[in-house]
């Protein structure tokens, strides 16, 4: 027997399992964002150790992120800017 487990795309972040089979199915709560789609597809560490649990609609792969995504990452990117200035003018006082 081989053991397995199951966990969602939140709980393996920054995890490279050495084995994954994803389902990227439509799930009956809801759906699926590419951000999901991006966790999800990328846990594994190559192509040789990943397989899909089942057919998908290949249409999830052309949507666009949610506006609330795109607008944290445009607060991200501010914030990365305020902080190289802020560090920038910190070492230059010394």
């Amino acid at each position: 027997k081989t053991s397995a487990y199951v966990f969602m795309d939140y709980h393996s972040q920054g995890q490279t399992l050495p084995y994954v089979i994803v389902d990227i199915a439509k799930p009956p709560s809801g759906g699926l964002n590419l951000f999901n789609l991006y966790v999800a597809l990328s846990r594994s560490s190559g192509r040789q150790t990943i397989r899909l649990l089942r057919d998908f609609d290949d249409a999830i792969f052309l949507c666009s992120h949610t506006p609330e995504l795109l607008a944290e990452d445009d607060r991200l990117a501010v914030l990365d800017k305020e902080t190289i200035t802020w560090w920038t003018h910190m070492m230059s006082g010394q």
